[in-house]
């Protein structure tokens, strides 16, 4: 079998060779789900939650293993890392439980003579397709939900970061994960693989995170089959911050989560909007919070580049850079002051450590720039005033608001994005194992 090799961008150096697989390889997967399926969903809840127990306990035993091989493979700090290793967790414990509470209802038929009621059941085979910004937790995220109701999945992981997914892989195997339930297509052409699960019949239902150019595409393609399909896309989240706000924490907040993961996250903050009045005192906040950061590497030269661009086109057009500096593909904390919409900061996904700040003078002003954006997937308001932040917050365009905070990811809340950031929900305490069950109505007659 043909393979390829997994690099550290931090040093370039290989730390893995993995297989190099293609369709022949993913329908042979598809198959195997397909087979393993029929006893899968027969097991009952309680039975499959056993297995993810023991799967959550092993991941828990492995954490410096685990967060080690993701280090070396995405380039995130090793504290980071182990974050994401222990965030990635909760899912098999959440799911584990949540599964014994899929339930139908009853209804009160108008016709004395028959009774109505409604069942839910696995969809079926699910593909996954997930990127290489968290390689560990996202997996997790969307192929336990759809394991704990008794599908079995096929994961294609990115291919600059297959070696978490594999890792988890081999726990679930060994928590006792029967054959076929899960399998792990590691490729270099990400194309042939996401075509072959798409225009394949057997697989119902695809889940997806990445950019809203691909998810475009997977669109398209599932309507061939009619396929189900769930898509978590790309952001340009805005921060608003009031007259009013907390300055030192909001500086705190903004900074914990704009230059994590060196600001490859979907969700990261990536226009700050700031009162006129807090301006200049919050720049100068913010800027000697940044001077102390180190920060890892981006995934690969093109998000480098990217970066460049960027700023050349800010400068071009009258902002002034603070920071900026790249070393392979190492990019310092970068501050961009005097930023304006007509800037490409201002509508492209940055998806890295580049902070530009904008002015506005009014709530009716901050909100029609904070929605001018054919993003939606979250945003973060910062306000001492409860009517406003409310009022605000209902305001925004997003899937998810934050308020006084940036910490408004958990498996208790269903996340997703508005407008071309998304497609459908998944997590939360409502629902959440929903994109993976079909609804059968059972109608009674005779009685």
């Amino acid at each position: 079998m043909k393979t390829f090799a997994v690099t550290n961008p931090a040093t370039g150096e290989v730390i893995g060779e993995v297989p190099d697989q293609g369709k022949e390889e993913t329908q042979k997967a598809i198959q195997r789900g397909q087979e393993a399926f029929h006893s899968w969903s027969r097991k009952t809840p309680k039975e499959r939650g056993e297995v993810l127990k023991r799967w959550h306990q092993l991941t828990l035993e492995n954490v410096a293993h685990l967060a080690k091989i993701l280090h070396l493979e995405q380039g995130k700090p090793l504290h980071e890392a182990e974050e994401e290793i222990y965030d990635g967790a909760l899912f098999l414990e959440w799911c584990a439980e949540e599964a014994k509470r899929v339930h139908g209802y009853t209804a009160l038929s108008p016709d004395p003579s028959r009774r109505f009621m409604t069942i839910k059941q696995p969809i079926g085979v699910v593909g996954v397709i997930t990127p290489w910004n968290f390689p560990s937790a996202l997996p997790l995220q969307k192929c336990v939900p759809a394991i704990s109701v008794g599908c079995t999945v096929i994961l294609k992981p990115a291919e600059e970061t297959p070696l978490s997914a594999l890792e988890q892989a081999k726990l679930a195997q060994e928590a006792g994960l029967p054959e076929g339930v899960l399998s792990v297509i590691s490729c270099l052409d990400p194309q042939e693989v996401g075509q072959t699960l798409m225009e394949n019949p057997l697989v119902r239902k695809i889940t997806f995170t990445g950019s809203t150019e691909v998810g475009r595409l997977l669109m398209e393609q599932a309507g061939k089959t009619v396929k189900k399909i769930s898509l978590e896309l790309g952001g340009n989240s805005p921060l608003l911050i009031f007259e009013d706000a907390n300055s030192d924490l909001a500086v705190e907040q903004a900074i914990s989560l704009k230059f994590y993961n060196c600001g490859q996250v979907c969700n990261t903050i990536n226009r700050f909007f700031i009162h006129e009045k807090l301006y200049g005192t919050f720049v100068k906040k913010f800027h000697k919070h940044m001077e102390t950061l180190k920060l890892g590497p981006l995934i690969n030269a093109t998000l480098a580049d990217r970066m460049e661009w960027l700023l050349r086109d800010a400068k071009e057009k009258g902002a002034h850079i603070i920071g900026g500096k790249r070393r392979g593909l190492f990019f310092e904390p970068t501050l961009v002051t005097e930023a304006t919409p007509h800037m490409a900061l201002f509508h492209e996904e940055i998806f890295g450590p580049v902070a530009p700040f904008y002015r506005f003078s009014s709530e009716e002003e901050v909100l029609a720039l904070a929605n001018a954006t054919e993003y939606g997937l979250a945003a973060y308001v910062f306000t001492e005033n409860m009517g406003r932040s409310l009022r605000v917050a209902e305001a925004l365009e997003a899937g998810s608001v934050g308020i006084n905070t940036t910490a408004i990811y958990s498996e208790l809340l269903p996340f997703g994005g508005w407008k071309q950031s998304g497609l459908g929900r998944e997590m939360g305490l409502e629902k959440s194992l929903d994109p993976f069950l079909e609804t059968k109505s059972l109608v009674i007659g005779g009685i």
